[in-house]
């Protein structure tokens, strides 16, 4: 499920087979700088737990998370995929994500999507 990597924060959203996203989970810190003064790490936290908490109360979709500060882990698994909300948020994060990485390299941000 997560990677072995000292360096960089692994994401994987995971798709249902009719594409709709069902939630996603993250493993470890970017690194891009000192503890602090980690941009990169910053703004990969702020779009995670802006989605997961956009999702919950903004949407039908409920769902659970789980998370782990010291590892960089957070999992979320959302309880009604079909919630047009909540699929958008999800768009909404990968395209924050996918700018991230473009902009500071996958060396810190490497994404996964995942049909479950």
């Amino acid at each position: 499920m997560f990677s072995k990597q000292t360096k960089g924060v692994d994401i994987t959203l995971q798709k249902n087979q009719n594409g709709e996203y069902t939630g996603f989970y993250t493993y470890g810190h970017a690194f891009f700088a000192r503890h602090g003064k980690d941009i990169v790490c910053a703004a990969i936290s702020i779009l995670v737990i802006n989605t997961v908490n956009s999702i919950e109360t903004l949407t039908d979709a409920q769902g659970s998370d789980s998370s782990n500060e010291e590892e960089g882990i957070v999992i979320f698994k959302m309880g009604n995929p079909q919630d047009e909300g909540a699929q958008l948020l999800m768009k909404s994060l990968l395209q924050g994500l996918e700018n991230i990485r473009d902009q500071y390299g996958d060396q810190y941000l490497r994404l996964t999507i995942e049909e479950v």
